[in-house]
């Protein structure tokens, strides 16, 4: 999944958003630059496509990154969805899953502190991306067993990280 770096230097850094549809073009993903400072794609995950999307705020020198694995909750689904919330968020050393209010969609968020020049390196670039879908295909299981298959949140969770655990 990585692309070459022999020959890529910390020249080569560039602005975060930039960067990242550098990085989608190399990969023949399809994308969109919204503005200079937002940019969406999608990418094939193991589950599902998966929308990704790149929000640069120059005033911070921080980089939200969300990858929407196309889950919404209902409503008679929104409590245990927060507990399996909460439980997957424990298992997570970067990110976080959340659910957007505004239409209820599962998401994954990482907040990336670039620093105060702005820059975004290619290995960073592709650890940002290869890090979502990593925890989106890991917790897609689970948040599946929960929305249609009704097990508890803790069952799904347990479920999940088995099926993945066998994995080879």
């Amino acid at each position: 999944m990585r692309v070459s770096n022999m020959e890529y230097s910390a020249e080569d850094d560039a602005a975060p958003v930039e960067m990242l549809a550098n990085l989608f073009a190399a990969r023949g993903w399809p994308y969109e630059m919204v503005s200079d400072d937002e940019m969406s794609g999608e990418v094939q995950g193991s589950w599902a496509n998966y929308q990704l999307r790149a929000i640069w705020r120059a005033e911070d020198s921080v980089l939200q990154f969300l990858c929407l694995p196309d889950i919404r909750v209902t409503d008679d689904k929104r409590a245990s969805a927060y507990e399996l919330l909460c439980l997957v968020n424990e298992q997570m050393w970067l990110g976080h899953f959340d659910i957007w209010s505004n239409g209820d969609v599962l998401l994954y968020r990482h907040g990336a502190l670039l620093g105060d020049d702005g820059r975004l390196s290619l290995d960073m670039a592709q650890a940002l991306v290869e890090c979502a879908i990593d925890e989106c295909d890991r917790f897609y299981p689970a948040f599946q067993f929960v929305l249609w298959g009704d097990k508890t949140p803790r069952a799904a969770l347990e479920a999940a990280m088995v099926d993945a655990a066998g994995e080879a």
